[in-house]
């Protein structure tokens, strides 16, 4: 990624952009890359793009959990001085999203997430008990997507970096039982933070039902389909999911 990581204090994170802040993050096994087409996009049409890189494998074993990265992102919007902003969340960012906007409404002044967990984690964090096999390793990150040529060799290499590195795997699995026990089902239809749901039509790690179901749960939510896309749409479908959520933002007025 062209942008510069930027170093301050206890965080580091990508900054692009001038105007309402629009906060990115990331998931699991997701790079700050990931989201490229929409920093490019929305840093060049008056929004301030934030992507901080979450702690997910640096926090303890104890603090690595959806609440504390809930908690984290709070303590950097507070740094940066953002009174209120707008979250978009992939995968397990999804989910820190939700529990956040659970916790600090005030904040949020809408929320975007798609392949989101936070109700269904059955593909989260399992699975490896092949994972010094490379070959097993790169099916499991093509079948992320819809179009396995997405997954390319430096994310299949990521993917494998970090299930073969113990610490790394231990925090996984961690993350994995922390999403279970946090299932919003019965936060959502007290949740009056507008949410735009984007999903892809052939997710298989979050089926299409899930976005049903989140779309049903929350009483302020529009959710809107990408067809042959898998579990994370910014990525394959980077323009179709920028003219979405451009639209969007433009008929909710923010």
């Amino acid at each position: 990624m062209a942008h510069l990581l930027k170093k301050e204090k206890d965080y580091r994170y990508i900054e692009v952009g001038e105007g309402t802040p629009i906060i990115v993050l990331h998931g699991l096994m997701g790079g700050l890359s990931n989201f490229e087409a929409v920093t490019d996009f929305f840093g060049s049409n008056g929004y301030k793009v934030v992507i901080p890189e979450l702690p997910i494998y640096s926090m303890s074993l104890l603090k690595t959990n959806v609440k504390n990265f809930a908690n984290y992102l709070r303590d950097f919007i507070d740094y940066k001085g953002f009174n209120e902003v707008i979250l978009l969340g992939n995968s397990l960012g999804g989910h820190i999203g939700l529990y956040h906007t659970k916790l600090y409404p005030e904040k949020v002044k809408g929320l975007v997430i798609t392949g989101s967990s936070g109700l269904y984690e059955s593909a989260m964090g399992g699975g490896y008990t092949k994972r010094s096999d490379y070959e097993v390793i790169k099916k499991k990150a093509q079948d992320v997507f819809y179009d396995p040529a997405v997954a390319t060799k430096a994310i299949v290499d990521e993917v494998y970096e970090t299930v073969n590195d113990r610490n790394k795997l231990i925090k996984t699995l961690a993350i994995a039982k922390s999403a279970i026990r946090h299932n919003m089902s019965k936060d959502l239809p007290k949740m009056q933070t507008p949410t735009c749901i984007i999903w892809g039509k052939n997710d298989t790690v979050t089926p299409p039902e899930v976005a049903d179901e989140f779309n049903k749960l929350l009483p302020d939510s529009d959710l809107f389909w990408i067809d042959k896309c898998g579990h994370a749409a910014m990525m394959e479908h980077p323009e179709e999911f920028n003219k979405i959520l451009n639209g969007w933002l433009e008929k909710r007025g923010f």
